[in-house]
């Protein structure tokens, strides 16, 4: 697995959208499987997920990494392209497709997710600073391993637009 990927092309955007290849992309990343353990996994139907890796596979974003033959077919393994994925710029209908996928993630938590919102008026120093900070942040909390419990981390940092 690579380490990093810069998401950029339109299937990328689109295949990010949806919050079961979200769930995918998160379970692939821990360790290969078929498209059955997947379906176990997710509480999902077994067609559902290899609709959902087909897209996934096709914007580059999972590949097969190990095949096996059973009982007269071959079993694939998939698993993510990379194991961080992040991107800078892309239309608005990309970004707000994600986010909603997120925000559905949200709505499901267990507990009280935390959500803040803060605007400030920053210099471009203060701004780069900041932004370094958060990445580092994200760079540096390490995977507790299996058995822990899993939390999403969503760190944006954006300058917002300037209104009439």
């Amino acid at each position: 697995m690579d380490d990093w990927l810069e998401i950029g092309s339109p299937e990328q955007f689109k295949a990010l959208s949806h919050p079961l290849r979200q769930r995918l992309l998160f379970v692939l990343g821990r360790e290969p499987a078929t498209t059955s353990q997947l379906a176990v996994s997710l509480g999902e139907r077994k067609g559902n997920v290899g609709h959902h890796l087909k897209v996934l596979r096709e914007a580059g974003l999972v590949r097969i990494v190990q095949t096996r033959q059973v009982r007269g077919g071959t079993e694939q393994y998939y698993q993510r392209t990379a194991h961080r994925m992040s991107y800078t710029e892309s239309p608005p209908e990309h970004t707000q497709a994600m986010f909603a996928a997120v925000a559905e993630e949200i709505g499901r938590a267990a507990g009280e997710p935390l959500v803040v919102l803060r605007h400030l008026r920053l210099t471009p120093e203060v701004a780069a600073r900041t932004a370094h900070a958060l990445q580092q942040i994200v760079d540096e909390t390490a995977d507790a391993g299996e058995g822990e419990a899993v939390h999403g981390i969503l760190v944006t940092l954006y300058r917002r637009a300037v209104t009439p």
